[in-house]
């Protein structure tokens, strides 16, 4: 009789299949920290399907997002098709597609601006540069790595994630500056951004640093991420361009509808575009 119970082996063998996979690292940490949390839930109790639902409804009674939820579900979704425990997986929660973003978590182009100069008023050229690099190209954190000083010599840094190859064209404005930093830094090969060991900078000390900025800045935290501003260069390109399909190479996405996610209104922009129905009287 097949044993269903969860252990720690199971989770290591998963671990190394992913990274077989050429998965991203920060997909594989993710993946392994919901599947810890599932292994403590169980408390060495067998993997049934009626069990995983329970877990599925506590993550919910708690108060987590349906999003979150079904994040964590695909996680433990693949370990079990990895394990052959198909007959374990459970459904996702059904979603609504949203029509708008949070405006809590949005920022804008002002603030920004005002991260740039707190960044600066604190002699943080590193950063300031490196969240102009982000903002300025769409790349995604996890690729900074790629720009190096023989991108900005070319002018363009070829990105290589999750298997698929693309090229990052660099604003010449953007190269001016970097080779001026890397110039000051007496960097003449491999990467740009690195850390005071000459290490390159993890997406933690990307994060960390920029939080730091926040009081300064007069920007809500929720709103201060490296990602963000990957949403901003995508929205702020598509109000030039109005182009979707390019945005998306760009970006890097095999799906149009993923980029559709970054071109959502906020909430306050939807209610000011039903004001302008004018169908209340």
């Amino acid at each position: 009789m097949k044993n269903y119970t969860l252990t720690q082996a199971h989770i290591s063998s998963f671990a190394r299949s992913l990274k077989e996979e050429e998965k991203a690292s920060a997909t594989i940490e993710k993946y392994l920290r919901t599947l810890q949390e599932l292994y403590a839930w169980l408390e060495g109790r067998e993997v049934t399907k009626e069990i995983v639902a329970q877990w599925k409804a506590y993550l919910l009674e708690k108060g987590q997002a349906p999003a979150t939820i079904n994040a964590k579900l695909s996680a433990v979704n693949s370990l079990f098709r990895f394990l052959g425990w198909n007959n374990r997986q459970v459904k996702f929660l059904k979603l609504q597609r949203r029509a708008f973003r949070d405006s809590s978590r949005e920022l804008n182009r002002e603030e920004y601006s005002r991260l740039l100069k707190a960044a600066s008023g604190r002699k943080l050229e590193w950063l300031s540069l490196l969240m102009e690099t982000i903002c300025a190209t769409g790349i995604r954190v996890s690729e900074v790595k790629y720009i190096t000083m023989e991108a900005v010599i070319l002018g363009r840094a070829e990105v290589n994630l999750k298997g698929k190859i693309r090229t990052i064209l660099l604003p010449g404005k953007l190269c001016r500056k970097l080779k001026k930093f890397a110039k000051k830094k007496k960097i003449v090969l491999g990467e740009i951004f690195r850390s005071e060991d000459g290490e390159g900078l993890s997406r933690y000390q990307i994060w960390k640093a920029m939080k730091m900025l926040c009081k300064e800045a007069d920007v809500e935290a929720s709103k201060v991420f490296p990602h963000n501003l990957r949403h901003l260069f995508a929205a702020t390109f598509y109000k030039v361009t109005r182009d979707i399909v390019k945005l998306a190479d760009v970006l890097g996405h095999s799906c149009v509808e993923t980029t559709r996610i970054y071109l959502m209104t906020t909430d306050r922009e939807h209610v000011q575009q039903l004001e302008q129905l004018g169908l209340v009287n």
